[in-house]
């Protein structure tokens, strides 16, 4: 059974950032700088915090994974923004 999961994450160092990022985007669909949405079924779910413990130091930076529930009948993703509009980002994160 796959499950989504928001993957947020706070990397501090530039290099490490982008590893972090390439990453997530194997695994899922990137919503906005540091946020993808992932389905994943158990097994990718520890492969990808095997992968992500891997790339960053744990007394520096930070990933969470929050759980929404089955990926399967929760109907249409409705994301909704205050502010600037929600747009699905295709482009690719540039790190300064």
């Amino acid at each position: 059974m796959r499950t989504t999961y928001l993957v947020c994450y706070d990397i501090t160092e530039a290099r490490r950032l982008r590893r972090v990022f390439k990453l997530c985007k194997n695994y899922g669909d990137h919503l906005q700088y540091s946020v993808f949405e992932c389905d994943l079924n158990p097994a990718e779910k520890v492969q990808m915090e095997t992968k992500l413990a891997e790339l960053i130091k744990p007394d520096e930076d930070q990933v969470m994974f929050v759980s929404l529930g089955p990926a399967e009948g929760r109907g249409d993703r409705v994301i909704t923004a205050l502010g600037l509009p929600y747009t699905k980002l295709d482009a690719p994160c540039y790190v300064f």
